[in-house]
């Protein structure tokens, strides 16, 4: 799986001019999943996500986590971060997962986020929506966990 961080100091999605999530400061997570992605995936990709120290502490360093600051986290489903575009002009998305699999990952990463963690918002898969975020930092980062 691959999730794409990026420090907020808000954010939120907008599906058929209706807001399906939003937050305050905290994380804007899009997320994609690639073939072979199992739950155990899911699983460790959370963890990763809600200990990623990519907040300033008293000092200035990014030493703090999402928990630590009780930041919300808001995930998106985006499958194309799952693309390859080492060559050619057009992305290739042969290492995505199916729609089902993708749909099936994504609810359960979801759900393991709102047991673990508050507040958590999300997108909708499938939908046209539309992300708007204020980028802290602007602080981004690739995070890719495989089986």
């Amino acid at each position: 799986m691959i999730a794409l961080l990026q420090r907020v100091s808000s954010a939120d999605v907008v599906v058929d001019g209706e807001t399906v999530g939003a937050i305050e400061r905290g994380l804007l997570v899009l997320v994609g999943v690639e073939s072979g992605d199992t739950e155990a995936v899911a699983d460790r990709l959370l963890e990763r996500l809600l200990n990623y120290r990519v907040f300033s502490d008293a000092d200035g360093k990014m030493n703090l986590s999402v928990r630590d600051v009780g930041g919300g986290v808001l995930l998106v489903p985006q499958f194309t971060l799952a693309a390859d575009t080492r060559k050619g002009l057009r992305p290739s998305f042969s290492s995505a997962a199916p729609p089902a699999q993708g749909r099936m990952l994504f609810d359960y990463l979801l759900k393991l986020a709102q047991a673990a963690h508050a507040p958590v918002g999300q997108g909708r898969f499938g939908a046209d929506m539309k992300v708007t975020l204020t980028n802290d930092g602007p602080v981004t980062f690739w995070l890719q966990v495989g089986a």
